[in-house]
């Protein structure tokens, strides 16, 4: 992280701590550190943030938040954690993962969370300082509370987790295609040795496979893990370690808090997670879905957001004053940001809370519009995809590295490429709120054995200004409606479907989606072949055909909240 930035981040945490509505209860505070051994041996750096009240702060018994951390740049950060909630009367602990800053042992991601988290926390609460134990991450720092949340049982009161979910396919793949964007940036910037290579030029290097030897300067083997798994019945998520910590919500008996964002690059997961909690501990939970990115950010273009709550602090600081302090039992809470009305509701879809949906609109392609009933006589529409110019991501959910795209942001216009085909409807009549996941179905054509399609939907304001408001992409292998392998030249129907939102669109607006072939780097760059993208070793030009009309009636297909 840039200097500038992180002295920013700190200083917003000094001001939440500040607003955060609970007052400091003492005067100063006193850092120690130790190195805590684990089961086999290796001792991890551990800081601790204790309140001071005259003499050691130790001589008393607090509520004990613990974090465990990967990213030693973040150190300052904690710093500001600490200070704040010792003041508070809290004792803060942050311990760095093994192989990583002053820990013992080697560095590999994900690998030794489960255990370490439950020696550590064995070990605080034996400590006689630790009145009671609470969890807070967010994050890769979520992940390391998640891998011990089922073993937590009696002796951690608490958890609040925030931006990410347990169920890492969603988080890597939408039906075939890989989020460059999260997992090649992140195991760039976390492997072993530094490395120095362009991140466009990685992503976009065949064959993929090859991308850490030849660019990186060193081997990663969870990307090669990652990148050789494009199904979510590969061995790598239906074995081990991603299995596990799949399967841990269910089994979970701690309160959660947990918190996500509308263009978080977790959310898909995370809403997973949500529903995967069993039914007893979701009834003492909260959730929560803001307008923001993995970081807190607004990334509404054109909107007036005078309602954000995008502070964290604040809340992580009311769940522990209820969980930690008064020692109460939660009663479940869903909250979630309405886009577009600028307002919180306590009504989500997909079996995320109370159902309030009304049915769904269905808007059906027809040349360059949309329409509510479906031509009569079949129209089709074509393009020419090449892999060596993909689609820039403008605007996304599944952007992290990306940051100026992440977000709704402003479109450019229709069928602004010859590879883009955008289809608009008549101004709505009357305003109505999306809650829920809309989809597209389109009837496709492709003179290759397999490639790629993608929708974005829209809202076109009355200026003619465009805003995206959710994206998707599918494969013709994993994105078929019907299974079996694809004939080129044939019609097959593919799905493709978006993560879930509640979003108003006024009347006077208009509904725009654009199809394409790619939306790099949000997702990798299609090879138009059959077989494992990554290890393709050059592209082929794909001609593309989108039916529309009688048997072929692609169309969107939006979920609609009740009128309150």
């Amino acid at each position: 992280m840039a200097e500038d930035f992180m002295a920013a981040v700190v200083k917003r945490v000094e001001e939440q701590f500040a607003k955060s509505g609970v007052s400091e209860s003492c005067a100063a505070f006193e850092r120690k550190d130790s190195q805590i051994e684990m089961r086999d041996g290796v001792k991890l750096h551990t800081i601790y943030y204790f309140p001071r009240e005259g003499g050691s702060g130790e001589n008393k018994k607090y509520p004990v938040i613990l974090t465990r951390t990967c990213y030693p740049g973040n150190d300052r950060i904690h710093r500001a954690y600490g200070e704040g909630l010792a003041r508070r009367g809290y004792v803060y602990v942050y311990q760095y993962c093994r192989g990583r800053e002053q820990s013992e042992g080697k560095w590999e991601p994900n690998i030794n969370e489960r255990n370490d988290g439950i020696d550590t926390m064995d070990y605080l609460v034996e400590q006689p300082w630790c009145e009671i134990l609470g969890y807070w991450g967010h994050s890769y720092t979520s992940m390391t509370g998640w891998a011990f949340a089922d073993a937590a049982e009696g002796k951690v009161a608490a958890m609040f987790l925030e931006d990410y979910g347990t169920d890492r396919f969603v988080s890597a793949y939408e039906k075939g295609c890989f989020r460059h964007d999260i997992l090649t940036a992140w195991s760039m910037e976390n492997a072993e040795k530094p490395v120095n290579a362009d991140y466009r030029e990685s992503c976009r290097y065949l064959p993929q496979i090859e991308v850490d030897e030849a660019l990186w300067g060193q081997r990663v083997p969870s990307y090669r893990e990652y990148i050789t798994s494009p199904s979510p019945d590969a061995e790598l998520w239906q074995t081990g370690w991603w299995k596990q910590l799949r399967e841990i919500p269910s089994k979970t008996k701690v309160p959660i808090y947990l918190l996500s964002g509308w263009y978080d690059h977790h959310h898909g997961s995370s809403m997973k997670t949500w529903e995967r909690l069993n039914a007893e501990t979701k009834q003492h939970s909260w959730l929560e879905i803001g307008a923001w990115n993995h970081f807190f950010q607004i990334c509404l273009e054109g909107k007036e957001v005078l309602h954000p709550q995008n502070e964290e602090i604040p809340k992580m600081l009311e769940w522990f004053e209820l969980t930690l302090k008064q020692k109460e039992i939660p009663t479940q809470r869903i909250r979630a940001y309405e886009i577009g009305s600028d307002r919180w509701i306590d009504s989500v879809s997909d079996g995320l809370g109370e159902e309030e949906t009304a049915g769904s609109m269905t808007l059906y392609l027809d040349e360059k519009t949309l329409r509510e009933d479906a031509p009569e006589r079949e129209k089709t529409r074509n393009y020419t995809f090449d892999p060596a110019t993909p689609v820039e991501s403008i605007g996304g959910e599944a952007l992290l590295h990306t940051m100026p795209q992440i977000g709704s942001h402003l479109q450019p216009e229709p069928d602004y490429r010859e590879d883009v085909l955008s289809f608009v409807s008549e101004p709505l009549e009357e305003t109505f709120t999306l809650n829920g996941k809309a989809s597209v179905r389109l009837f496709v054509e492709s003179d290759c054995e397999d490639t790629a399609f993608t929708a974005k939907i829209m809202e076109v304001t009355p200026e003619g200004k465009a805003y995206n408001i959710r994206s998707s992409i599918a494969t013709l292998e994993q994105g078929k409606t019907e299974a079996g392998a694809y004939e080129p030249g044939s019609v097959a129907e593919v799905q493709i479907t978006m993560w879930n939102i509640v979003y108003t669109i006024p009347k006077g607006s208009r509904i725009r989606v654009d199809i394409s072939s790619s939306d790099f780097p949000q997702y990798h760059v299609h090879s138009n072949q059959k077989g494992l993208w990554s290890e393709k070793t050059e592209n082929k030009i794909a001609h593309q055909t989108i039916h529309m009309g009688r048997k072929a009636a692609s169309c969107v297909i939006l979920p609609l909240m009740k009128k309150q």
